[in-house]
């Protein structure tokens, strides 16, 4: 992996990481779907402890990295801020270094503040995976996605992703930006102009090209693929506080009708969680024809086996 953003096998984003480290990502995860998808348990890391630090809410990151754990044959330690000695006054870094004494063989950690997972990296000698952190990254729900598409598609030329919402806030936008555009997707960004910043199309690693648009009537014919995103009040606060604009629903939600003008080859995403109603309609997150959110979870397990086993073993 590249040093500038995976050392010692830590995984903190996928800014920076070439197409072929990438694949070879995709690949080994690829081999954990079956596994996700059967339930198939293996002791690849019998006797490993992982410990997964959340100090922000999450249900579908911290439960897969905790499944993905238990099917490799790890153990698990969970602790969030509510639950341990921050809540004291311990810092997090105090936190992650007493951890590292006790023996773990790999720390998760999920942050509201962007850097966290770096400035730990910098601090233990474990393995550190970024889990998502503030406005920053998210790779592993970067590395799901794109499997997710490259299940479905076999490879990236010529396809266009289009990303809808609040990408300002998202760190998922970012890692999917970085992830896509090196295996050759475009990626269109949509949304309201506050939230979508025209500084967003110097993010790339080409081949793919990044292009920002304030229409989605306009941008969902190029789309082999929409991706929406909830507009993130809670990052909104720290700036003084948000709210999600009255007629956001009628100009930027997937609705069913905006769904039926697609072609039925393409794929709806969703990283969760959903706020049905306002960025997609139900009809729209539970079609099983055209939806790949569910998708999207199991492959979730896939990648955090790959990354943990990576992370461990290497």
């Amino acid at each position: 992996m590249t040093q500038a953003t995976i050392r010692r096998y830590n995984l903190l984003g996928l800014d920076g990481v070439p197409a072929d480290e990438l694949v070879a990502l995709l690949d080994e995860a690829e081999g954990f779907v079956a596994a996700a998808r059967g339930r198939e348990t293996s002791d690849l890391l019998a006797g490993r402890v992982i410990a997964n630090l959340f100090f922000e809410p999450s249900t579908r990151t911290r439960c897969s990295f905790t499944v993905a754990a238990n099917r490799l044959g790890a153990s698990t330690v969970d602790l969030t801020g509510l639950g341990s000695s921050l809540s004291k006054g311990e810092t997090v870094l105090a936190t992650a270094l007493n951890l590292e004494a006790m023996g773990v063989d790999a720390i998760v950690v999920r942050s509201a503040r962007s850097g966290t997972p770096h400035l730990i990296a910098d601090a233990v000698a474990c393995p550190v995976i970024n889990a998502g952190d503030g406005r920053h990254e998210h790779p592993t729900q970067g590395l799901l996605d794109i499997l997710t598409l490259r299940l479905r598609w076999g490879d990236f030329a010529g396809r266009t992703v289009v990303i809808v919402g609040d990408i300002a806030n998202s760190r998922v936008a970012r890692s999917n930006l970085y992830g896509l555009t090196p295996l050759g997707a475009d990626v269109v960004l949509v949304g309201p102009p506050a939230l979508v910043p025209a500084s967003f199309t110097k993010i790339t690693a080409g081949p793919g090209r990044v292009s920002v648009g304030h229409d989605l009537d306009e941008a969902l014919p190029r789309a082999d693929a929409v991706m929406t995103l909830r507009i993130q009040l809670e990052r909104h606060g720290e700036d003084g506080g948000g709210s999600i604009p009255p007629d956001y629903r009628r100009r930027y939600g997937l609705t069913v009708d905006r769904a039926a003008s697609l072609p039925p080859e393409v794929l709806v995403m969703h990283p969760g969680p959903i706020n049905r109603g306002v960025e997609i309609d139900s009809e729209v997150a539970d079609d099983p024809d055209r939806s790949v959110i569910m998708e999207q979870v199991t492959n979730g397990v896939a990648v955090r086996m790959a990354v943990l086993k990576r992370a461990v073993q290497c």
